[in-house]
């Protein structure tokens, strides 16, 4: 695309180092773990939470030789083949870049922003308008100040039309998106409270917005809390809502149909009908932006209703599940193009559980009238380590023998889905990207092991967003051990443990060796300390090379005479004190002994010294607390002094970081915090990670005089409407919850059981709100308060979600 003293020019460079200059840049990398091409590839070594520079060996290692940083103290000569652009600003480079390239598209680009639907608009439209244009979408959500850049980046005249995302959190974020994309046409979805914090008044949200559109020719917009006045003066408004004044007025909303909506409103002064498939007020506003910017594009209502009735809900997320006979699948089957098939790959090459790896791919929507991208889609399966490749269309895009891994061909889905009692696909990972015309999700219910329709979604990319929330606490030299004991909190050992390990955790432990042994055996090389081990599991740890914990002198002595038999020297060992919680651990008045025992018993070498803070959240305890901090730290540096070689240190855990910042130490735990709960209540911007979810098995209408459940305690005192939803006791979901004590959430109205839980099914009072059977149930809408509730920790039901809960894994 662009040599390397081209993109120098274009950034502005301030100083350069090129050796190569006739290298073509034709890939942007941000991050070494997710180098899929390392040839003709420019690493931007951003200053974030971790500073990029510190990755440019790691990068280098992989293949990578173009650079852009703005360290000037780099030691360049370790790279004496790599060219380096050095600027003071890696992230207004990387947007120069973008924008200059963006010039570069000859066709119309559509931006598109706004509080709500933003991505779920540009989907549609992806659909809505492909039988005119080749669409350019950018992938998923991209639509950050670095998402931006990299979507303009794959941007080329092959495609007639550009739908861009973009987002802002706060004031003056919108200048330098609207200086990459420059829209000719505008599309702002909604206005709402996302991120109202960055924004001093409502006014100057929306103002800020709209920024974007400075230089647009035309602007879709609803008009309900957007008045005319914020339009650009420059841009023809195509505005929706309830209004007379509105180029699209609608006059009426039908929800009389069960998942339907039917619209009736006036455009250029006629009247029509609409029907849409969905019936939730956010989906029938966006599909109203989207019938607005149809009309502005020149479709007739005829074209609009055939194509409107066969939008599905957007998923927007890869999600990762558990399939049948040991496998894990990468469900991404709504979506496909070249930038969103990369952000694939990269997913399942994280993926360390299975040694093998198979892409199941659908043909691409306007790769055939495309020689350029067709080379590109095959420069990019040559270069990936699969094991086999499936691919579903019936054009011969592939020459198998070109490719070093297995490859087959199907016509169609239903082919495939035929096929697959042959294919017995086992211990595999398997990414599934498909066009929504190939209907791949058919195939996706076929390899998923539970059918159960109670699931666990754990939010693997808010995961990441708490853990580096933590980080940000702590100095840049202290280390973290992330927990992943009891399954990862109910969440899963492998699949958070993989998250954890390509995040860099320095430490991972759980409660037992055999958890230790499920996260070797799926490809984690992360150090991992086992917090309970005992003689019988002595043999285990040597095996998979996990450290156990050690606590008592009769443990500490069974060790050291097994691993004499074993004939092993300085395996790593923790030594566990207790300082005041009075669970495990040596006193402070056993250090000489134990100095004793370890400095003559070569067979081991102590890697931490470590005890549990009893009251880390509690302000009452300070005392006690600095007492522990004081103790440990005591017994740490007798052991180091005897010793002679340094220990790690750490007492403090989730609550400790935040609240104890001298406890930091060496190294601290993170637990529950890394899931989303925040037992300081200190406002640190958490996200969820864990949602539970069931569905409406089935609605009853029922008089007063009626009972509901077991013992007959559901009593009615009025007509009631009650729903049966798939989960019970025996999903973890504690019978303390029966009789009016549990809340769900359904369509976002809470509602309370009724009568005692069964094993299988609750019940629920939904006399007073709009329910459907198969309508999805949220079952802890705020686990802290349902935890309460009974008298419990949300430890306690995190943990106790049973194993036959389908988890599935998605990344945003």
């Amino acid at each position: 695309m662009y040599t390397i003293e081209e993109v120098s020019e274009i950034i502005r460079a301030d100083q350069e180092i090129i050796v190569d200059p006739g290298v073509v840049i034709k890939d942007l990398i941000y991050d070494s773990r997710k180098i899929l091409q390392a040839n003709n590839s420019l690493f931007f070594a951003f200053k974030g939470i971790r500073d990029g520079h510190l990755f440019i060996k790691d990068a280098y290692a992989k293949g990578i030789k173009n650079f852009v940083i703005s360290n000037q103290h780099l030691n360049i000569l370790t790279y004496p083949d790599a060219n380096f652009l050095i600027v003071s600003d890696v992230l207004l480079a990387i947007q120069d870049l973008a924008a200059y390239h963006r010039k570069t598209f000859k066709h119309t680009v559509t931006g598109i922003t706004g509080s709500n639907g933003k991505t779920v608009v540009k989907e549609w439209l992806g659909q809505l308008l492909s039988d005119k244009f080749n669409v350019y979408q950018s992938p998923k959500s991209y639509n950050s100040q670095l998402g931006v850049a990299l979507s303009l980046w794959n941007l080329s005249n092959e495609y007639d039309l550009a739908l861009i995302e973009a987002g802002i959190s706060q004031e003056g974020e919108m200048d330098a998106l609207e200086k990459m994309i420059r829209p000719e046409v505008g599309i702002f979805t909604s206005i709402g409270q996302a991120h109202a914090s960055g924004f001093s008044s409502k006014e100057r949200k929306i103002q800020e917005k709209m920024s974007l559109f400075a230089h647009s020719d035309k602007l879709i917009y609803p008009s309900e809390n957007i008045s005319s006045h914020f339009v650009p003066y420059n841009a023809v408004s195509f505005s929706w809502g309830l209004n007379k004044s509105d180029t699209l007025q609608v006059l009426e909303i039908d929800h009389s149909k069960i998942d339907k909506t039917l619209l009736r409103f006036r455009y250029e002064e006629n009247v029509y009908q609409l029907l849409i498939p969905f019936a939730d007020r956010a989906s029938v506003e966006n599909c109203l932006t989207c019938v607005s910017t149809l009309l502005s594009f020149g479709y007739s209502f005829e074209q609009i209703q055939s194509k409107i009735i066969t939008l599905k809900p957007v998923e927007m997320r890869l999600q990762l599940k558990q399939g049948k006979n040991n496998t894990s699948i990468i469900d991404d089957s709504y979506s496909n193009d070249l930038a969103s098939l990369q952000i694939g790959l990269e997913f399942l090459n994280q993926q360390q559980q299975h040694a093998k790896k198979t892409l199941i791919l659908s043909e691409m929507e306007g790769l055939k009238d495309s020689q350029k991208m067709q080379d590109k889609l095959l420069k990019l399966l040559h270069q990936q380590n699969l094991s086999m490749l499936i691919f579903v269309g019936d054009r011969q895009l592939i020459n198998p023998e070109s490719l070093s891994y297995s490859f087959l061909q199907y016509n169609d889905t239903k082919s495939l889905v035929a096929d697959l009692p042959k294919l017995a696909f086992a211990n595999e990972s398997i990414l599934i990207k498909g066009s929504r015309q190939f209907h791949l999700e058919d195939l996706s219910k076929h390899l998923v092991a539970k059918s159960h329709e109670t699931k666990l979604e754990i939010n693997l990319k808010a995961l990441e967003h708490n853990l580096q929330v933590y980080r940000k606490l702590l100095p840049k030299d202290v280390k973290l051990m992330a927990m992943v004991k009891a399954f990862s909190y109910g969440s899963g050992g492998v699949e958070v443990a993989n998250t954890l390990q390509f995040n860099h955790v320095d430490y991972l432990t759980v409660a037992f060796a055999d958890e230790g042994v499920e996260l070797r055996t799926a490809g984690i090389k992360t150090p991992i300390m086992v917090m309970s081990p005992d003689e019988s599991t002595f043999e285990t740890l040597l095996t998979y090379e996990l450290e156990p914990e050690i606590y008592s002198f009769s443990i500490l002595e069974s060790f050291i005479d097994f691993l004499v038999a074993k004939g092993r020297k300085a395996f790593p060992i923790h030594i566990k004190v207790d300082t005041g919680m009075h669970r495990l651990g040596f006193l402070a008045e056993e250090v000489k002994p134990l100095l004793v025992l370890l400095k003559k018993s070569k067979e081991i070498r102590v890697k931490s010294v470590f005890s549990h803070l009893a009251a880390a959240g509690e302000d009452s305890e300070r005392i006690f607390s600095k007492m522990q901090i004081e103790s440990l730290t005591t017994f740490a540096n007798t052991l180091e002094k005897a010793l002679g070689y340094s220990l790690l240190k750490h007492i403090a855990n989730t609550a400790a970081i935040v609240k104890w910042p001298e406890a930091n130490l060496d190294m601290v735990r993170l637990g529950i915090g890394m899931y989303g709960i925040d037992t300081t209540h200190s406002n640190l911007g958490l996200e969820q990670v864990n949602t539970l979810k069931t569905t409406v098995t089935q609605l009853k209408e029922l008089d007063e005089s009626e009972t509901v459940g077991y013992d007959r305690r559901g009593k009615l005192f009025r007509p009631s409407r009650i729903a049966t939803v798939k989960i019970g006791y025996a999903d973890g979901y504690d019978r303390r919850f029966g009789n009016g004590v549990g809340k769900m959430k359904i369509a976002g109205q809470e509602v309370s059981t009724i009568g005692n839980i069964c094993m299988d099914m609750t019940m629920l009072d939904v006399t007073d709100i709009q329910v459907s059977e198969g309508d999805e149930v949220l079952v802890y809408p705020d686990i802290s308060k349902a935890a309460s509730s009974i008298g419990t920790i949300p430890y306690e039901l995190l943990v106790t979600i049973s194993s036959r809960v389908k988890r599935i894994y998605y990344y945003e």
